[in-house]
């Protein structure tokens, strides 16, 4: 297993994407085919607060799902051995019931929870919750898949 907290390090050989749309800064707990916890720092230099919103950022609801399916994809990788191969990707396959309470604002410190309900012919299905202290901010049904690169 590896060491955690996992750092950005570790995050960048299990995940394909980079600057700007990496989600995910830490990763604080993972129990293999089970779930993971995992940590995004909000902070106001990202590129999507100039127009979402100048005079009251907010982070937008679909980065916040994007977040919590690249922690998904951290526990996919991870549970499957380790680092995939640089072709590899992951997709979302649906994303159900999903519901945003609160707005996260720079500052914040976004906590992304993510628990594997099944995983049927490579389709991977999470149940994921985003909080913000003690408060949940976000919550949905993902279904994601890996595929290698062709």
């Amino acid at each position: 297993m590896t060491d955690l907290p996992l750092d950005i390090h570790g995050i960048l050989r299990l995940l394909p994407h980079r600057y700007p749309f990496l989600l995910v800064d830490r990763v604080l707990e993972w129990h293999t085919g089970q779930s993971i916890r995992a940590l995004k720092n909000v902070t106001y230099n990202e590129p999507f607060f100039t127009g979402h919103f100048p005079a009251r950022p907010v982070m937008p609801g679909v980065l916040i799902i994007e977040a919590l399916a690249q922690a998904a994809g951290i526990l996919i990788f991870h549970s499957q051995g380790g680092a995939p191969e640089d072709q590899t990707r992951f997709y979302f396959v649906g994303i159900d019931k999903a519901r945003f309470r609160k707005p996260v604002e720079p500052g914040d410190q976004l906590i992304l929870e993510a628990q594997v309900q099944r995983c049927l012919r490579g389709i991977w299905k999470f149940s994921t919750r985003a909080r913000v202290g003690e408060s949940e901010v976000a919550h949905a049904e993902i279904m994601v898949t890996p595929e290698a690169g062709k």
